[in-house]
């Protein structure tokens, strides 16, 4: 399961990692947003050495590339563990609960079944199903949780998501609606279509912060991308300025026509926590 670089590139740029930072994407698979985290580190002035990275992969053999990846990239302030996120989580404290990171990002398999949900539904012993349990069908906001709770008090993190997450009732909207009233979502990025390997599946970009700043709290950024690509034969892809500009977006968080909006956390629940991206921001007068 491999992400497009420049969609990698988008949640590093959301992120701008720091060093002195540790840094994890608890579904790395070939360690591409673990690489471009410390290439963007150093790239801004940061020491290449002073900063940690963490990941957790399922499969043996991507597993192994990732080491290889990280070995060949000259980063060895690397912890890769090898098993299922969701229930066998390794990155764990000499107390077995999480650890805590400032940054996690991700983009896990799209709505993965199965993936768990005979165990969560009697309760994590980790504490990740703060906001419920996901249904047996949809495992995505498993993994959110998953992220939420290895954030630092002042963690922040970015991960991909399909559209279906942002509307969806039932346990999803449960769940959605915990994050929101908890105040941890800052953005949320739509992407245009047909941008991933294997699947046409719509996908979004959630962007949580545990420590809001002042202006930005009981709020958050409602970005519509769908018109940020450059159309291929066979599939499309994100070109540095699309790039920087849905960053961009999110760094700068103010309205701009037919592209995004700050929307206040009232009127979310107004439309019943749904946070359908096309309901807020349209991309045509």
């Amino acid at each position: 399961f491999y992400t497009p670089t420049q969609v990698v590139r988008l949640l590093v740029e959301l992120l701008a990692p720091k060093e002195g930072m540790r840094i994890c994407d608890p579904t790395c698979g070939s360690g591409g947003m673990l690489v471009q985290s410390a290439h963007y580190i150093v790239e801004h002035g940061g020491h290449a050495k002073n900063f940690s990275l963490f990941g957790q992969e399922k499969n043996l053999g991507t597993w192994a590339i990732c080491k290889m990846s990280l070995f060949l990239h000259d980063i060895d302030d690397a912890f890769i563990e090898r098993g299922d996120t969701l229930l066998d989580p390794k990155h764990l404290s000499s107390e077995k609960v999480l650890k805590r990171f400032d940054l996690v990002l991700a983009n896990p398999p799209f709505s993965l079944s199965p993936w768990g949900h005979e165990e969560w539904k009697k309760g994590d012993k980790f504490s990740r199903d703060t906001y419920g349990c996901p249904p047996k069908s949809y495992g995505a906001l498993s993994f959110v949780q998953q992220m939420v709770a290895s954030l630092k008090s002042n963690g922040r993190m970015a991960v991909v998501v399909p559209h279906g997450v942002l509307f969806r009732g039932g346990e999803e909207g449960k769940i959605r609606k915990g994050l929101l009233e908890d105040d941890l979502i800052e953005a949320v990025v739509g992407l245009g279509g047909n941008l991933f390997y294997g699947t046409g599946i719509p996908a979004a970009v959630l962007f949580v912060n545990r420590k809001k700043a002042a202006a930005r709290k009981e709020k958050l950024l409602i970005v519509n991308g769908a018109q940020e690509l450059v159309e291929g034969k066979n599939q499309n892809h994100l070109a540095d300025v699309n790039v920087a500009r849905l960053a961009e977006a999110v760094h700068h968080f103010d309205d701009q026509d037919l592209f995004c909006k700050v929307v206040s956390l009232d009127e979310i629940r107004e439309n019943d926590h749904n946070l359908n991206i096309t309901r807020y921001v349209q991309t045509e007068a």
